[in-house]
């Protein structure tokens, strides 16, 4: 939690200000009672003349004392919230900032839903507690030593029953708080579940319409949110037994209180105004003691989420550029020399001694059956992932000597997973070149063959896609991925099954596009059928993470048995061929 505290930093002032301004709100209202005192001491000693004037000289301090109470508490209040928002809101900058520095691999350590809790619900909780210890954390501690003190000044009898009940709540605490802290842990981890559980329905809303499984996702959707609703209960338990139990010992001690003050009253050793001033100062100091204690748990259920924020914090991203120098990449020439690859954690590799080259403005085509690791092939181009062995030289140099930023403006990727933001069709377009011009935006469209359907739409180029794209077509969507990619001028691109959706006479058309277009940039295809690779100038067949052959197509077609059998089956439009389902 403590670490996280660097993030106020910005908000000091209102951060210092905000207990300072509980001190005078505390200081002031500790008057109040003692010229309550006074006042009610006055009335039974007996009145005078003089009497009124007193009674009405003390009643005008109190309210001073009351409206100065209120202001500075007021103005606390406000110090706060300005502090803790700031503070959350830098907390989830710094989260996102964190996140967006990740390689893949890093991001394989937290699923999405995890990350969509840690940003939300954890930081809000650890922003509750920071707003509660710079409201609490004087004013409670202050206001209970100053009001006890003033109590065994008063009488030290009556103060006699706080050396039972404090220690007593005190080692309650201590027995609690660590499994409190345990049950809590365990709570957020059934967030993210329940996090991932919509994440999953809403997303692939249309899917679960069209399979009529409904009914399915709700008794889904039921069992996490029980889930979530019991481990909540289960953390929270201690927590409602324990309020029972402070609130006994709280009148307990209130009752034992009363008994002595009654006694020493019938004895005249206690004035009925000091009583009734100590009486007010025994609340306060059980009221914030409860204060301190709902601080303390507060703090025990934030470190759960503090944890979970600091395990993104410290993850250090294993792709970075630190030793980096060379910015600028001289031309897409490709080179794979003995490259393995592995993700982390796996025990096999799934890419082997891959060792091939390319020559800048080439037009590649990769294909093998389902999991052999075509698309982990071209992820190591761009760095999304490093390779474990060997050397990857693009543009003549080692990956590795590239500043990212460099590296990945010069290789285009449209992965698998088309994806379109909110927005309109130029915005998402302008995500290849924020500066395009209109007619860049047109040209590259043309070459991608979205030209023609993106004029039809009434507004043209200022169409909403909605959400995610819902407004275009699969193979739409594909076709303004391509654009976007194209409008990024890279010297490599790669198209990872990028036109699956569309039929072959798009493809064809695309391709054609790529070649006559931009011809002196590198082209990468990944794809399901021959007919999408058969006219590129090589063509890399992979089979269980190893190069098997590397040839056009006439020279594969004599001479290679996995490409003559894909060829085949997809010439005789056979339907059980499920070597070509998808790349890894």
């Amino acid at each position: 939690m403590f670490k996280l505290l660097r993030h106020a930093k910005k908000y000091i002032v209102p951060s210092i200000l905000s207990p300072v301004l509980m001190i005078g709100e505390v200081v002031l209202e500790l008057l109040i009672p003692l010229v309550m005192a006074d006042i009610v001491n006055l009335v039974q000693s007996g009145m005078t003349e003089d009497s009124m004037s007193v009674i009405l000289r003390l009643g005008l301090k109190m309210l001073l004392y009351a409206i100065g109470s209120l202001f500075c508490g007021a103005m606390a209040a406000r110090m706060a919230a300005v502090a803790g928002m700031g503070f959350g809101a830098s907390l989830r900058e710094e989260l996102m900032g964190r996140i967006q520095k990740f390689s893949f691999s890093n991001i394989d350590h937290f699923s999405t839903a995890s990350l969509i809790t840690r940003i939300t619900t954890d930081v809000n909780s650890v922003q509750n507690t920071f707003v509660m210890m710079i409201r609490m954390l004087f004013r409670a501690p202050v206001m209970f030593v100053v009001a006890l003190a003033i109590t065994i000044t008063k009488s030290r009898q009556v103060a006699m029953p706080f050396t039972v009940a404090l220690p007593l709540i005190a080692i309650i605490l201590i027995i609690f708080a660590p499994i409190t802290l345990k049950r809590f842990k365990k709570m957020f981890k059934m967030f993210d579940s329940f996090n991932a559980s919509i994440q999953e329905n809403l997303t692939n809303i249309r899917v679960v319409k069209a399979f009529v499984r409904s009914d399915f996702e709700k008794k889904k959707f039921k069992k996490a949110n029980d889930d979530l609703m019991n481990a909540a209960l289960h953390a929270e338990k201690l927590m409602i037994m324990g309020m029972p139990t402070f609130t006994i010992i709280m009148y307990g001690t209130i009752l034992a209180i009363l008994y002595i003050a009654a006694r020493e009253i019938t004895q005249e050793t206690l004035l009925i105004g000091d009583f009734s001033a100590i009486f007010t100062y025994i609340m306060q100091i059980l009221i914030h003691f409860l204060m301190i204690v709902m601080l303390i748990a507060q703090f025990f259920m934030s470190q759960a989420s503090a944890k979970r924020i600091l395990e993104v914090m410290d993850e250090i991203p294993d792709i970075n550029d630190d030793n980096a120098t060379v910015t600028d990449v001289k031309d897409g020439s490709i080179e794979f020399k003995n490259v393995s690859f592995k993700y982390v954690g796996a025990q096999n590799n799934v890419i082997n001694n891959a060792t091939f080259k390319i020559e800048s403005g080439e037009m590649v085509g990769i294909i093998g059956a389902t999991g052999s690791a075509k698309t982990s092939l071209v992820q190591l181009i761009p760095r999304l992932y490093d390779v474990t062995e060997g050397e990857l030289l693009v543009g003549g140099e080692n990956v590795k000597n590239y500043k990212i930023k460099g590296l990945r403006d010069a290789v285009s990727m449209v992965l698998q997973k088309n994806v379109l933001f909110s927005g309109t069709i130029a915005e998402n377009l302008r995500w290849g070149d924020k500066n395009a011009t209109d007619e860049e935006l047109v040209e590259a469209c043309k070459i991608a063959d979205a030209h023609s359907f993106v004029s039809s739409f009434p507004d043209g180029y200022n169409t909403d896609l909605g959400q995610g794209g819902v407004n275009v077509s699969g193979g739409q969507k594909q076709r303004l991925c391509i654009a976007r990619a194209i409008l990024k001028k890279p010297k490599i691109l790669i198209l990872d099954d990028s036109t699956s959706a569309v039929d072959t006479f798009t493809d064809s058309k695309i391709r054609k596009g790529l070649r006559e277009c931009i011809p002196d940039t590198t082209k990468i295809i990944i794809a399901q059928r021959i007919s999408s690779v058969s006219d590129c100038d090589k063509i890399i067949i992979l089979d269980e993470g190893g190069i098997n052959d590397i040839g056009n197509h006439e020279e594969l077609l004599q001479r290679n048995e996995i490409y003559q059998d894909i060829y085949n089956s997809q010439q005789k439009g056979s339907d059980d061929f499920d070597v070509m389902g998808g790349a890894l």
